[in-house]
């Protein structure tokens, strides 16, 4: 992919000025620290937003992470210098990737690093919701458990159960990998239909329209970035086309899920239960979600590896020491008019 002509890059004649928002692995800190000017959080509270606009006034390079909202006011009121927004993280939308193509600062962030971190943490959920097994941890931590019975605790086999795919890119195709060997059926609704051979080495297939997909599937995860398209697209409506008893695993985003129309569908009954490892507001969790008996609650950890951490740390810096020298960073993101 070559450069874009209004987006042109500049070479430093000293070590570029860098903040980073939140705290990273200490090697990874370390290298910030010998390769940079580098100002690091290590108390590691987010940023307020009076902090992240002081920063960006007087920063060469930010580097923000899932936490911190970068819109356009922030962006425009950016300091001249700015000239790179290099995330932690494979997602964008928490930038205002136009505001930030109209000021010419590149945005960069690290894809592909935690693919199948997310996507093992996503099948955790697969498997633990028809199961039950938050039900089961809970009945041996109370002191409840009496012994086994024939009638305790049932839930669902996986074997022959449909496994509804929104968005099949890169952690999509990992779990779908991966359920093949559970003897799920994967069904997927994406943007673009895969290309036949692609289909064929997951055995999944394509299902045209959301509504369909979702009144198919048994278990329903969600793999696509939040935008004006994709927020609240599992509304009322949709969690209503759900099977009685299928059940909802979100390891994506937040607010790709009307919060309270699923909350109402898991104290009904209509869906078995959930796993969710993102929240429309985090850091705050609705009680009564936590309170339900089988919705596993996860702190936000589906990319949370040591390995990971630390591969997208030292991609961070990649991008920054490329940009630094007057090059096209690698992982360079470009708006939809520009690609």
């Amino acid at each position: 992919m070559t450069q874009t002509p209004d987006r042109p890059t500049r070479r430093l004649d000293r070590a570029p000025r860098v903040v980073v928002t939140r705290r990273l692995l200490p090697e990874v800190e370390a290298r910030f620290s010998e390769l940079f000017d580098a100002q690091l959080n290590t108390g590691d509270q987010p940023f307020s937003r009076e902090a992240l606009a002081e920063a960006m006034r007087n920063c060469d390079v930010l580097v923000p992470t899932v936490t911190d909202r970068i819109d356009r006011e922030l962006i425009e009121g950016a300091g001249s210098d700015l000239g790179l927004i290099a995330s932690f993280g494979a997602g964008t939308d928490h930038i205002d990737l136009a505001a930030a193509a109209a000021r010419k600062i590149i945005v960069t962030n690290t894809p592909s690093v935690f693919t199948d971190d997310t996507a093992d943490l996503t099948m955790a959920g697969i498997i633990g919701v028809p199961r039950r097994i938050r039900e089961g941890v809970h009945l041996i931590r109370s002191g409840q458990w009496t012994g086994w019975t024939p009638t305790s605790l049932l839930g669902r086999k996986l074997g022959g159960k449909v496994l509804g795919i929104v968005g099949m890119g890169r952690i999509g195709q990992a779990v779908a990998h991966r359920a093949r060997a559970f003897g799920l059926e994967i069904a997927y609704h994406n943007r673009k239909r895969l290309p036949e051979a692609v289909e064929r080495m997951f055995a999944a297939r394509y299902v045209e329209s959301l509504d369909e997909l979702v009144a198919q599937a048994d278990i329903l995860t969600l793999h696509c970035p939040a935008n004006d398209d994709s927020r609240g697209m599992i509304d009322a409506r949709r969690i209503g086309l759900m099977k009685e008893g299928a059940c909802i695993i979100n390891t994506a985003r937040g607010d790709l899920i009307e919060q309270e129309a699923m909350i109402a569908a898991l104290e009904s009954g209509q869906l078995a239960g959930a796993g969710l490892d993102v929240y429309p507001e985090e850091p705050t969790v609705d009680p009564r979600l936590i309170a339900h008996p089988n919705v596993m609650t996860l702190p936000h950890i589906g990319s949370a590896t040591r390995e990971g951490r630390e591969e997208s740390g030292l991609k961070v810096i990649a991008n920054i020491r490329m940009w630094a020298d007057g090059h096209r960073p690698p992982d360079q993101v470009l708006t939809a008019l520009e690609r």
